[in-house]
């Protein structure tokens, strides 16, 4: 589970995007509807997501995958 999983923005379930979080920012913390993740950066992205029905909602989706990318550089562009 990774990046690949994240190829197509309006077609990920939202059960495939908790569990990608998860494996990369750890436990969330639920309020309400919203998964908050921690991450290692202050300011965005942010890592908050949130059921549209069964599917995981596009936009997020897509600063999940900008997210990951920036966990994957080097540690010292992370402390931005």
């Amino acid at each position: 589970m990774g990046l690949n999983d994240l190829k197509n923005p309006e077609n990920i379930a939202f059960r495939t995007l908790l569990n990608i979080c998860k494996k990369y920012f750890g436990k969330p913390r639920i309020r309400g509807s919203h998964y908050i993740f921690k991450t290692p950066w202050k300011g965005d992205p942010r890592i908050n997501i949130q059921k549209d029905g069964k599917m995981a909602k596009p936009y997020q989706v897509k600063l999940i995958k900008k997210a990951i990318e920036r966990l994957e550089e080097p540690n010292e562009q992370n402390n931005r």
